[in-house]
């Protein structure tokens, strides 16, 4: 490998690595899970959800800045579409038919700078034309309508531009 390809590579690396460390951290909490509208009933599904969730959170909560701290409590979760068992698998299907079957979520927020608390509240998040919207997430993507719910929230909430993750 030439040398100066070598240099630029390690320069790339190294901004990454200062673009991470100078983003903001987030604490995601869910309460009761199992008690929630909507989300798969087999404990490996709902985990593998509640995985993705927190890392779309974390993903978010990179734009902030370093000596930000956002604490989110997850109350309740209605995914969008509507279960319906299958006959022949073990495993259910989720069907969308853009009626009252949108995502829901609400959730409980703080963000803290040095301690202080900068915002907070209580809110109950809502995608109605989840299906009659421009989507830029994956169609193989199992959160591809409430990422861009949370997105929006995000925004609204912190005024910081969303970027699209690459999952």
């Amino acid at each position: 490998m030439k040398r100066q390809t070598r240099f630029w590579i390690a320069a790339a690396l190294l901004l990454a690595a200062a673009g991470a460390a100078s983003a903001g951290e987030v604490t995601v909490k869910y309460q009761d899970p199992d008690q929630f509208s909507d989300v798969p009933f087999w404990e490996q599904d709902r985990d593998q959800v509640l995985k993705e969730l927190t890392a779309h959170f974390d993903h978010l909560a990179r734009q902030l800045p370093a000596n930000q701290h956002l604490s989110v409590t997850v109350t309740d979760i209605d995914l969008a579409g509507r279960v319906e068992p299958r006959r022949r698998s073990m495993r259910d299907i989720r069907i969308l038919r853009g009626g009252a079957d949108w995502p829901t979520m609400e959730l409980h927020y703080a963000l803290e700078q040095d301690g202080k608390v900068l915002a907070s509240g209580t809110d109950r998040l809502s995608n109605m034309t989840y299906l009659d919207r421009m989507n830029r997430y994956a169609g193989g993507d199992t959160l591809r309508y409430e990422k861009p719910m949370l997105d929006e929230w995000f925004k609204k909430s912190f005024g910081t531009p969303t970027q699209l993750s690459s999952k």
